[in-house]
């Protein structure tokens, strides 16, 4: 679980490379070292905790591609407590998500869309997901207070500044960002 934890947090903007490294040359020795008495499998994999073989099937279904990177982003798109950047240059990480969420209401805007406000406020208030598309390197101050979570609670519920108001924030909502630049900054 902890090997999960750790590649949820550090690994998703790396390649497969880079994880497969920071897996088998930093994370497993830290955590097999001498001083510690932890208890762990011989394949430890982080996939075998966030995920399963009928969810990567159904990712599959979704027209997520089936390789280890592909299903190791679905893992960290499905299981991460912060909303998810995708930096996605070609594009297919961004046809999964509207696949998968297509059912719930998804609504895609951009960040320049004039109805970028009402349209985040509907899905915030309604529950439903929303995916800011083609981010570039700077995002607009109105949308900093979600992006952080800073949330204000008023009896049983929550509530987000954006912009001059302060709109519910309904447990089932949804942000993904999505980027095509291949190394934001």
């Amino acid at each position: 679980v902890l090997l999960s934890a750790a590649f949820l947090s550090y690994a998703g903007c790396f390649n497969r490379r880079f994880r497969a490294a920071l897996i088998g040359d930093s994370f497993l020795p830290f955590l097999q070292g001498p001083k510690r008495d932890l208890q762990m499998s011989e394949a430890a994999d982080p996939l075998s905790i966030l995920t399963d073989e009928a969810q990567v099937a159904s990712w599959s279904n979704e027209n997520l591609p089936a390789d280890r990177v592909s299903i190791e982003n679905g893992a960290i798109v499905t299981n991460c407590a912060r909303w998810p950047l995708m930096i996605d240059p070609q594009l297919q990480g961004i046809t999964w998500i509207k696949r998968r969420e297509e059912a719930h209401g998804l609504v895609a805007i951009r960040l320049d869309a004039a109805n970028m406000l009402r349209a985040m406020e509907e899905g915030m208030t309604g529950g439903n997901p929303v995916l800011l598309e083609s981010m570039g390197e700077s995002v607009d101050a109105i949308i900093l207070p979600l992006l952080a979570r800073q949330t204000v609670r008023r009896g049983r519920q929550n509530f987000v500044k954006l912009g001059d108001r302060e709109v519910a924030l309904e447990p089932s909502f949804r942000l993904y960002l999505q980027t095509k630049l291949s190394n934001p900054h």
